[in-house]
């Protein structure tokens, strides 16, 4: 069985929770107005839309980082420890 390289897996984790975190941007930030909710802070438009990008960036990425993880055989993760 081949190795997946390391560029490829960051890149399966990465794109598709940046994908997600941009529709998830657009969507949280149609139903809820920035300055509503940042209301306490002095936050601009750009800074609140971009806070939440990143943070829906991480939830994602969370996510696909678990996927890969469970994705794995069991064999790999249970191997019996070697007997010297």
């Amino acid at each position: 069985m081949s190795e997946i390289p390391v560029t490829q897996r960051i890149v399966a984790i990465l794109w598709p929770s940046f994908i997600t975190a941009g529709i998830a941007t657009i969507l949280f930030f149609t139903a809820f107005d920035p300055d509503v909710l940042f209301i306490d802070y002095d936050i601009s438009r750009l800074g609140a839309y971009s806070i939440g990008f990143f943070i829906f960036w991480l939830f994602g990425v969370v996510t696909c980082m678990a996927t890969c993880y469970f994705l794995r055989p069991c064999q790999s993760v249970n191997k019996p420890d070697e007997l010297a």
